[in-house]
């Protein structure tokens, strides 16, 4: 065990999640909300494609999918050998009526096995009145569940997926996040989480990070990043890192990887990534 104790990797492999993990300090934790809101500032939120794998975009991103400590803790769920898959923010606007609906990860990745887990970082607080994730315990040990697609434009998923099974939501577990801590949550899980009503801003970063012997069954045009140990499977294209934050060459490779990424989680629906 690097991070965490035995009985916190029990709890995953039992319950599908753990939280809160230390991840950065609140010092950290408010250098990259800041940087993150001085380029909203200039540039504009990000939306549509730019939400995600923008581990390629921000050299600040591409240090923070390697910092050492959410490493370890993700080292001691799945093993030495990390790849990170992709990176999303999750931004619910103070007083917005945006949601994450009931689903599991999993559904429209086509990544196989599903030995996947998700460090969900906040960079603001992440609470109840704001919005904050919640989760169903155990659920992760369900195979996996039917989704509809619902494409609701609140929806903060790229299809507006939702279980089509029933949720009992007296199960949810909350979990409540200060800004520098972490979740980890198992691709299985089903999760979701409420509109932000607050005056608050929720921002976090959730990375998607599997062991390299994980391959892509859904799509011939895949990749992932190494950012521990060494891959000796090579199921995945071998990512570019961003030379500056947002230059020309990293916006033309986000945008390629981007669009392969779109062809696997769009997969069958006609449609292109939201804006």
């Amino acid at each position: 065990m690097k991070a965490l104790s035995e009985a916190a990797v029990r709890q995953y492999d039992t319950a599908g999640y753990l939280a809160p993990v230390p991840a950065l300090t609140t010092a950290e934790a408010a250098v990259l909300r800041n940087k993150l809101e001085r380029f909203e500032a200039d540039a504009g939120v990000l939306a549509g494609k730019l939400r995600h794998k923008s581990h390629l975009l921000f050299t600040w991103l591409d240090e923070l999918i390697r910092h050492p400590r959410i490493l370890d803790a993700v080292e001691d769920v799945i093993g030495p050998d990390i790849l990170c898959w992709g990176s999303s923010f999750f931004i619910k606007e103070k007083r917005n009526p945006s949601f994450v609906s009931w689903h599991q990860d999993s559904t429209y990745w086509g990544l196989d096995p599903a030995d996947v887990v998700t460090a969900w970082v906040a960079l603001s607080d992440s609470t109840p009145e704001n919005g904050a994730m919640r989760v169903i315990p155990g659920s992760h040990k369900l195979d996996q569940v039917p989704h509809r697609d619902t494409f609701r434009p609140e929806n903060l998923l790229s299809r507006g997926q939702e279980v089509m099974v029933e949720v009992d939501e007296s199960q949810a577990q909350m979990l409540a996040l200060k800004a520098g801590e972490m979740s980890l949550h198992h691709v299985r899980l089903i999760h979701g989480s409420d509109p932000n009503p607050s005056d608050t801003r929720r921002i976090g970063f959730a990375i998607r990070y599997i062991p390299t012997y994980v391959r892509q069954a859904a799509g011939s045009d895949d990749s992932a990043t190494l950012v521990r140990g060494v891959d000796l499977f090579h199921h995945f294209e071998t990512e570019q890192r961003p030379d500056a934050d947002m230059s020309e060459a990293a916006q033309a490779y986000h945008a390629s990887v981007t669009d392969a990424h779109a062809q696997i989680l769009m997969r069958d629906t006609g449609r292109a990534m939201r804006a």
